[in-house]
């Protein structure tokens, strides 16, 4: 009973931590907006072009079905241990999935975790009635009824029935994790479109946000010039990006 007080106690801290990180944001929540309506595409070349590196996950890194959202990472990291404890050994998990705040993102790395469901129905569903953004599993998922009926959005890198119930071990949330060959601070903006997943540095965020506003307003307002003079080459004479 101490130990889940305790582990509820650290819970509710994080959670207030990432989401004293949202509402600190500039007035009308301009840094996270915007992160919601530029593509992840210029995000992704903004941090590139700044920084020289690459912060997106890999190409099997997919969503259940269409979609687009930002927001601030909830991070949780299990560890492949098999064990007879139940749930108790994933207290951890639940805990963070009981306290992560409205709009941000349920970030869950399952070690070697292809074989196994790490987010299901009920945990799908308690991240919608949370108002969570959405979910980034590096792992598998399963109960694809319920979370297609939910029209919950996550991303994953496969899909299994199988239980992470007595085969894992929950041993940190809001820790430093690496997803998908990306490392992910609590609170660093999680990014998702049709494109994939790339995580912006919560340090960083408001320079790497201003870049790739300006390089979405380009690559806009090309289109309609090659439309009209049907040429690449044109464009990039003009423009200066591909």
């Amino acid at each position: 009973m101490k130990n889940s007080k305790l582990l509820l106690m650290a819970g509710v801290a994080a959670a207030l931590m990432v989401a004293g990180w949202v509402y600190a944001q500039p007035a009308g929540g301009n840094l996270l907006e915007g992160f919601r309506t530029v593509e992840v595409s210029s995000v992704s070349d903004a941090i590139e072009q700044l920084y020289g590196t690459q912060n997106y996950m890999p190409q099997d890194m997919r969503p259940l079905f269409k979609t687009k959202f930002a927001g601030p990472a909830v991070t949780v990291y299990m560890k492949k241990e098999e064990n007879k404890e139940g749930g108790a050994a994933i207290q951890g998990m639940i805990t963070a999935l009981d306290t992560a705040p409205a709009g941000s993102v349920y970030v869950m790395v399952l070690e070697d975790g292809l074989k196994y469901g790490g987010v299901g129905g009920l945990m799908g569903t308690t991240l919608k009635y949370r108002g969570v953004a959405g979910a980034i599993v590096d792992g598998s998922i399963r109960d694809l009824p319920q979370l297609q009926r939910l029209q919950f959005p996550i991303y994953s890198r496969g899909v299994s029935p199988g239980t992470t119930v007595n085969h894992y071990r929950c041993v940190g949330y809001n820790i430093l994790v690496t997803c998908a060959g990306v490392k992910i601070n609590p609170g660093d903006i999680i990014t998702a479109d049709e494109d994939g997943v790339v995580v912006v540095p919560k340090e960083k965020a408001a320079e790497i946000l201003k870049r790739a506003q300006e390089l979405d307003f380009t690559e806009h307002a090309t289109y309609p010039f090659i439309e009209q003079v049907k040429s690449l080459a044109e464009a990039v004479k003009k423009f200066g990006r591909i």
